[in-house]
């Protein structure tokens, strides 16, 4: 049986990146690792950025208006 592909790990990025972040505020870093970790940093912000836009994209596609799909941007006040 194949194997389940594994989907990007959002939240495990957002808890690696504040490890990041703890890091680097510290000031115990060297200068070399200092760079490291913010080249690191701005990769899993990207990753992440790009899968909440993947995820309102598929959001809005779910939105439905008569029987139609319609795309319409996320309103997280609605239904209140």
């Amino acid at each position: 049986m194949p194997e389940k592909k594994q989907g990007f790990a959002f939240e495990q990025s957002l808890t690696e990146l504040d490890a990041l972040v703890q890091q680097m505020e510290s000031g115990d870093m060297t200068l070399e690792a200092s760079l490291k970790a913010f080249e690191k940093g701005v990769k899993l912000t990207r990753e992440c950025q790009k899968a909440l836009t993947e995820a309102e994209q598929r959001v809005q596609q779910l939105l439905e208006n008569q029987g139609h799909l319609e795309t319409r941007p996320f309103d997280p006040t609605e239904g209140e």
